[in-house]
């Protein structure tokens, strides 16, 4: 059963040279096409606000898949998320990497952490067959579970 534990609103004016400002006001920002495709500087863009959403998201599915186990993550671990914004002949799409390092954890044990995280985390969640992630434990392709597999485990 589905149940609504949030929803977040932002408005945007103006598209990628706009502006965009959220619901209450947190969020209160100017928007550029990137600096390297000729935007300006000082401004942000929705790939790196996506990145930031992503990382953030992900390193708390991670910490919830520790408390499961019982574990504590180390407070230095990191979620780096790098968003590629590409064109398809007329269209654009976007990639993700997701670099996860769990300071001191084994490598396996960081390896199935990452899988768990990336089955419950809701960005993983809602890109799953719309957009490539790929997943690194420190700095090294993870061996993805898929989610099918993950669920009947």
């Amino acid at each position: 059963m589905k149940k609504t534990l949030y929803t977040a609103e932002a408005t945007a004016t103006g598209g990628r040279s706009g502006h965009v400002r959220s619901a209450d006001s947190i969020i209160d920002l100017d928007m550029s096409v990137p600096e390297g495709l000729g935007g300006k500087k000082g401004a942000t863009n929705p790939e790196q606000l996506f990145a930031a959403g992503y990382a953030s998201c992900f390193q708390q599915a991670l910490l919830v898949v520790a408390g499961k186990a019982n574990e504590r993550l180390d407070p230095a671990s990191t979620v780096q998320c790098s968003v590629t914004l590409f064109q398809d002949g007329e269209a654009y799409g976007l990639s993700a990497v997701l670099n996860v390092d769990l300071k001191g954890m084994d490598p396996q044990k960081a390896q199935d952490f990452v899988n768990k995280a990336h089955q419950i985390c809701p960005y993983s969640v809602g890109t799953r067959g719309n957009m490539e992630v790929e997943l690194q434990v420190a700095g090294q392709a993870a061996n993805v579970t898929p989610a099918n597999e993950e669920a009947s485990a």
